[in-house]
């Protein structure tokens, strides 16, 4: 039978090395990955793991135990901790694996033709790994679909988040946010708040943060940014608005546990004050040019808690060269491998040391910083900052 050539002046096809296919097979495997940044990510979700773990088993672990004792009760909790998370068609058959791989080789004999004795001999561990296999594929079919759901609620959490900074008159802005999971509970926006006339127009300044984490925390702040976008269009004074903002929160809040710390603001460009409210927030830090350092501490209780709070309100001046920090917990309590927060006072230094940049190249090297800081430890609750600088 005649076999194809390849057509003249053409070269044959060249096989490719095993070692090629080996390499494209380890860059698909890891992503391009260093096998230094694969042991870090590994180590980050082992960390972020036994955390998930280990709070039901110190929830379940009694006080007084032996050594001994105390070791048997956490190995026996954290299997549980585990055991627990599976559905139960999934726990029976974890079960019947451990159960396969404990045991030895089976079999049995049986008498053939002429008195012959057969034996069959069942590989009892091979059976076992391949029910611990289809658990994996299970487990990463559900990690994948909540993924894409998570990817998701990410995207329309973005579009609820405001974009490039507005331009306002004397006032350069600088805002980012980092989740610890896929989806925040903090939130952070500027935008416009007309008045009656031209000269009451104001820029309204807000960042807040709901307790908890993931999508319980995103749907809150999804619900907090509607009531302030909604309730900021009446015509109110801006205690009366936080009052508002503060009854619906708590027809929200599942009797306080799910309350939000705020910080509110409006910025007046033509008298270049900042008119503000804080709610529990962690004091945002206004240092003047003159290295002075203020907090704006003035308002009340975290919106959620109890439904008739009265808000105080309270005025600040903003002159050329100061600036002003308004930041969630997630930034100064933010730890590394020694389990140090940043503090405070890292990030006045780096205030300090940067107050000649503009907003968004402190901004980056504070981010960068606090990189640096935390390195590969997960973080246990999102970072969000606004830096705004007075012109």
């Amino acid at each position: 039978m005649a076999t194809a050539s390849p057509p003249t002046g053409q070269p044959a096809a060249r096989p490719v090395p095993f070692g090629v296919h080996l390499k494209n097979f380890w860059r698909r495997v890891t992503e391009g990955l260093e096998v230094s940044q694969l042991w870090s990510q590994f180590e980050s979700e082992a960390r972020a793991s036994y955390r998930l773990y280990s709070r039901d088993v110190a929830a379940k672990t009694p006080e007084g135990l032996t050594s001994r004792g105390h070791h048997l009760h956490v190995v026996k909790e954290f299997f549980w901790a585990v055991f627990e998370k599976l559905s139960p068609a999934r726990r029976v058959l974890l079960l019947v694996a451990l159960v396969l791989l404990i045991l030895p080789h089976a079999g049995f004999q049986y008498t053939g033709e002429g008195g012959k004795v057969y034996t069959t001999e069942f590989d009892l561990h091979f059976w076992g790994a391949l029910i611990l296999l289809l658990l994996l594929i299970l487990e990463i079919g559900d990690r994948v679909v909540m993924k894409r759901d998570l990817q998701i609620a990410r995207e329309i959490q973005t579009w609820l988040l405001p974009g490039a900074p507005p331009q306002i008159p004397g006032l350069a802005i600088a805002y980012a946010t980092r989740p610890a999971n896929t989806v925040a509970g903090d939130y952070y926006d500027v935008f416009p708040r007309p008045g009656k006339t031209a000269e009451e127009n104001r820029v309204v300044l807000a960042v807040a943060d709901v307790a908890g984490k993931s999508i319980p925390a995103a749907m809150l702040m999804a619900t907090f940014q509607a009531s302030l976008k909604t309730l900021s269009t009446a015509q109110v004074p801006l205690a009366e608005l936080a009052s508002n903002m503060n009854r619906y929160a708590c027809s929200n809040s599942q009797g306080g546990l799910r309350f939000t710390t705020a910080f509110l603001a409006e910025y007046d460009a033509v008298h270049r004050t900042v008119h503000y409210i804080n709610a529990g927030h962690n004091n945002p830090i206004l240092r003047r040019a003159s290295g002075q350092i203020e907090r704006l501490d003035v308002g009340g209780l975290p919106f959620g808690i109890m439904p008739e709070v009265t808000y105080q309100a309270a005025t600040v001046t903003l002159a050329p060269g100061d600036w002003l920090i308004i930041f969630t917990d997630g930034l100064v309590e933010a730890v590394n491998a020694r389990d140090e927060e940043y503090g405070e006072a890292r990030l006045l230094t780096t205030l300090e040391a940067g107050k000649s940049l503009q907003p968004n190249d402190l901004l980056k090297r504070l981010m960068s910083e606090l990189d640096i800081f935390v390195g590969n430890t997960p973080q246990h609750d999102d970072v969000t900052c606004m830096l705004l600088k007075a012109e």
